[in-house]
């Protein structure tokens, strides 16, 4: 994609950027599946978690010093990290460091996004980057940060965020941001109930992607300036760059596609339907999210699994998937599945319908079951003659029903207490 200095002048801006991807939050949004687990562990994609595209976009981008910054119930995801990102090589100045809330200057939690970099700032400054790149751990998407860095030294700016498309009737979940003719960013308003569309295009408005590219120096100023304000919820979308849009050069940097110039895809998979939909998506014949880009891979931890399996075929009993996206572990054992995606070792024994699923790791279908328009968390067992998705009303006796009618099914709602990180 870059060629000859511009591709030299990126890899001199990425080598000399320290990446640091906030991962602690709970995403409550997402309800029962985040009871256990923070949400950039939620799986994702068959195979992946949601933490793994950040950190594949790192990779992929050329910057290889990175911080994952964790604090609600991050035993799962440091796990994840561990296992399958170790391949960086110290001696190259390679890393991922994981930095867990440890009230290292202050004597509380992080409390907001912009303080818990600044409870990091002395391990920051041991690294001595010339840019600091923020990075939201709960987004899936593919983005090349080497042009958003060429982008915030060109139009030399203090701050630099990334900004996408959004519909403004979903604005309110987002950070929403207006620019001038030159991309300066001249309003932020974090979460508003009447967000203001871009001019000429009613029905869309600019949001804010949750990605900042600082000056070091800048950053450092910035973050000790918010921590002696009282009043400020330590907070890079409510606190810090509303308050410096005046008197700073603050950018905006459009998500689009350098061929194109269209939009790719990003997507918040903050809620349970939105990440029932973004799983099912990608059973279409052509997604917008390619998951086989040789040329941006998604890096994972990768169990030594063996191939999926098929058995039976019987007019009655026959193992098969339709339109689907089965995993490495998996047995459809004389049932049918169609538009569903299996995550790995799930099991799925006779006579069995599962239609419109999402089935996450480790989960056991017993006979006789029937799904629809489901989303099972890992590790759960189904009872034989288990149906779900065929009566609302009963569904929601014993499980989550969303607004768009998929069901959430947990080990706990099954009575089975597994009670252990994910």
């Amino acid at each position: 994609m870059f060629r000859g200095e511009t591709a030299r002048q990126i890899t001199r801006l990425t080598r000399d950027t320290l990446a640091l991807i906030l991962a602690g939050g709970r995403g409550s949004r997402l309800k029962h599946l985040t009871v256990w687990r923070a949400k950039p562990a939620v799986p994702f994609g068959g195979k992946f978690r949601i933490i793994d595209f950040p950190l594949s976009n790192c990779m992929n981008s050329g910057i290889r010093r990175v911080g994952v910054l964790t604090q609600y119930k991050a035993h799962s995801l440091i796990l994840h990290i561990q296992k399958g990102w170790g391949f960086l090589r110290g001696e190259l100045g390679e890393f991922i460091e994981l930095l867990p809330a440890q009230q290292r200057i202050e004597t509380s939690w992080y409390t907001g996004t912009a303080d818990a970099v600044y409870q990091n700032l002395d391990i920051i400054r041991n690294h001595d980057p010339s840019f600091v790149l923020v990075l939201a751990g709960d987004h899936v998407y593919k983005m090349d940060y080497g042009a958003m860095l060429i982008h915030h030294v060109d139009s030399n700016a203090d701050v630099t965020v990334a900004c996408v498309e959004v519909p403004v009737e979903r604005a309110h979940e987002f950070g929403v941001v207006t620019v001038d003719a030159q991309s300066r960013i001249t309003k932020f308003l974090e979460k508003p109930k009447d967000p203001e569309p871009i001019p000429g295009r009613p029905g869309i408005t600019l949001a804010s992607m949750g990605i900042y590219v600082f000056n070091t120096k800048f950053l450092y100023e910035q973050l000790v300036r918010d921590a002696g304000t009282t009043s400020s919820a330590h907070d890079f979308g409510k606190d810090v760059i509303p308050s410096i849009m005046d008197s700073c050069r603050v950018m905006a940097y459009p998500f689009r596609d350098p061929v194109t110039k269209k939009q790719p895809y990003w997507r918040d998979v903050g809620t349970v339907d939105a990440l029932w939909e973004a799983n099912i998506e990608l059973v279409e014949i052509t997604p917008e999210l390619n998951l086989y880009d040789e040329e941006w891979p998604i890096w994972t931890y990768q169990e030594q699994l063996p191939p999926a399996k098929f058995v039976f075929d019987d007019d009655l009993r026959r193992g098969m998937a339709t339109d689907s996206m089965v995993s490495g572990g998996c047995v459809i054992s004389g049932s049918k599945v169609s538009h569903s995606l299996l995550f790995s070792n799930v099991k799925v024994h006779s006579f069995c319908e599962v239609d419109d699923s999402v089935v996450m790791p480790d989960v056991v279908i017993n006979r006789h079951c029937r799904l629809r328009k489901t989303l099972i968390d890992k590790g759960c067992h189904l009872p034989e003659g288990t149906i779900i998705g065929e009566n609302p009303e009963e569904d929601a006796k014993r499980f989550y029903v969303t607004r768009q009618g998929v069901v959430l099914v947990t080990p706990d709602m099954l009575g089975q207490q597994l009670h252990h990180a994910r």
